[in-house]
């Protein structure tokens, strides 16, 4: 998609400071993060959102085997992490090419609460 921000990423036409790459998923920080760190993570073929993606459930896979490598890899599976994406711009989403955030912090519980677990 031409207009897309992670797309022009992706094509390097958009500088980022890049945590993994392969042939199929990108990872980036993100330029204004939530926690110490803050991950971005991108299928580097295009879809709007989870809902469009979910049609695609080889993409998920790729996606959450990049995660599974960038935790591993960055010691986080150690020191804990969160992954969320938003669906949808009243979810919060605000650049439509479907992402994950990776968020890891010594103090991450005491940010957000959550009655979720």
């Amino acid at each position: 998609m031409e207009d897309c921000l992670f797309c022009k990423i992706v094509k390097g036409e958009i500088p980022c400071e890049k945590i993994f790459e392969n042939d199929k998923v990108l990872s980036f920080r993100d330029i204004n993060p939530l926690a110490q760190i803050h991950y971005l993570v991108i299928h580097k073929e295009h879809s709007r959102d989870l809902s469009e993606m979910s049609h695609n459930p080889e993409q998920i896979s790729d996606i959450f085997l990049a995660i599974k490598k960038i935790t591993t890899g960055h010691s986080l599976d150690q020191l804990g992490y969160r992954v969320f994406t938003n669906n949808g711009a009243k979810a919060g989403q605000s650049v439509f090419h479907t992402h994950f955030h990776i968020l890891s912090d010594e103090n991450l519980a005491t940010k957000w609460t959550s009655n979720v677990s």
